[in-house]
Formats: structure tokens, sequence, C-alpha cells
């Protein structure tokens, strides 16, 4: 009986720690988190889903429902329209960047810049990370800011950063 139990024990545990390790891709994260749903509808339609599941990794910072919510109703159903996936994915690209930047690495980065660091996009635009205020901001290359309100959300092909606006490239 003690050796059924330790054997039903070492199963349950292996299963276990598999299905917690085992959140999926960074995409299978937003699609799970209703405060994204705005981001996979935008996903969906700049046809980003299938690269956002690849490899990776990636550190997607990544807008709620309610920054999406700050962009004027009419230019963000124009920019759903399959007329203007390309700008869509402009958009959301500049929120992704290629590799894994934990909370920590970002902290270390801006202790070495001086409080300040530049990150590159995969749209090819440069995101500034700054620290102001006991806070950490991103500001775009117009001059806006959104502040990071979450870190470290993992995935099985990198993490996300909730932020609460929309940053837009040129």
């Amino acid at each position: 009986m003690k050796k059924l139990m330790l054997i039903l024990t070492i199963i349950m545990t292996v299963a276990l720690s598999k299905n917690a390790t085992a959140q999926g891709t960074i995409v299978d994260v937003a699609v799970g988190n209703e405060d994204f749903s705005t981001l996979v509808t935008a996903l969906t339609a700049a046809d980003l889903i299938s690269a956002l599941q690849g490899d990776g990794p990636f550190t997607v910072f990544a807008p709620t429902n309610s920054a999406f919510a700050k962009i004027d109703s009419e230019t963000l159903n124009s920019l759903l329209k399959e007329k203007n996936q390309k700008a869509l994915a402009n958009i959301l690209t500049y929120h992704v960047i290629s590799g894994k930047l934990t909370a920590t690495d970002v902290v270390a980065a801006l202790k070495e810049g001086n409080g300040t660091v530049e990150l590159k996009a995969l749209n090819g635009q440069v995101v500034t990370v700054i620290q102001k205020d006991g806070k950490i901001w991103l500001k775009d290359v117009n001059g806006n800011y959104s502040e990071i309100i979450a870190t470290d959300v993992m995935g099985s092909n990198g993490l996300i950063h909730v932020i609460d606006s929309v940053i837009m490239p040129k």
C-alpha cells in the first residue's frame, strides 16, 4: 500500500509540475486574460498571432483594454480594418522586443544607463525606458509615456510587461 501511495504521489507531482510550467506562449497567456481581449483582437487583425507563438523569446509590452480605450474609438476601429493591417502591425510590433527582458534586467539596465535605456522594437524603432517618480515608464518616439503597471507575466516563449497606454511609432 505504501508503494502504491508513493507511486501515485510521484505521478501527481510530475503531472502538476508539468501543468505549472506549461502555461503556453505569450499569446496563450494574453488569450487567457480578459483584460487583453482588445490586444488579442488587434493581434488577430494584424495577422501577428502565429509570429508571436514562435520560439522567441519575446518581451511584450502589452496594453490593457483600458489602454486601448484611451484611443479614439473611430481610430481604433479603423485600425482593425483589413486595409490598415500594415499600420496596425507596425503599432503592435512597436510593443515587442526580441529577447527576454525581465523586470530585474530592466532595472539593472536603468541603473547602468543612469535612469534611461533604449530598446529596439521588432518594427525597428526605438522605445525608451525611463525611471522617474519611483516608477518605470516607456517613452515612445513621439514623446508620449506609458507606465509599466505589472511585470514578468511569463509565457513559454517570453514574457509580458503590462502597460497602461498604447505607445505609438512614427
